[in-house]
């Protein structure tokens, strides 16, 4: 990460929907392989909701660094905590990790179609995605002059 998205992820300080969540965050933060913005992101939704602060070992391996996709088909799961599951792996992975999990191409599609924006944001976690996409994106979560000089936009 550049010492500008350093800079940027300093400057704003990170709301959490509780104090759980806060705590979660700062104490697995610890446990992941890499502090780096996938991590922190990861960590961060996967705190959200109780349920996943509750089966983050049935989601996440701390130890291989790898996501659990199958989790998504697991009986603690309800509508809310497959958002926070789904936007976490999103981040972590830069896609739709779950999709795999199908043989069955209109299965696939299906699956990838639970990862849109409007079918994860239409939730009351939907401040909290943001957060965690600010977590991810520093540098992009507040408007920059110069980048957006560089497409061709003006002052």
């Amino acid at each position: 990460m550049s010492s500008t998205a350093l800079g940027a992820e300093k400057a704003k300080k990170i709301i959490f929907i509780s104090d759980a969540h806060e705590k979660f965050y700062y104490e697995k933060l610890k446990e992941v392989r890499y502090q780096d913005v996938y991590h922190k992101a990861l960590v961060y939704c996967l705190g959200i909701s109780n349920d996943t602060r509750r089966n983050i070992k049935s989601i996440y391996d701390f130890k291989t660094g790898c996501v659990k996709t199958e989790c998504l088909h697991e009986g603690w799961q309800t509508n809310g905590s497959v958002k926070v599951v789904r936007m976490a792996f999103n981040l972590y992975c830069n896609g739709t990790p779950s999709v795999l999990d199908y043989d069955d191409a209109e299965e696939q599609v299906d699956e990838c179609k639970l990862y849109t924006v409007e079918e994860l944001f239409c939730c009351a976690y939907a401040p909290y995605f943001w957060q965690a996409i600010q977590i991810r994106y520093p540098e992009y979560a507040t408007y920059n002059h110069s980048l957006y000089a560089m497409f061709g936009g003006q002052d």
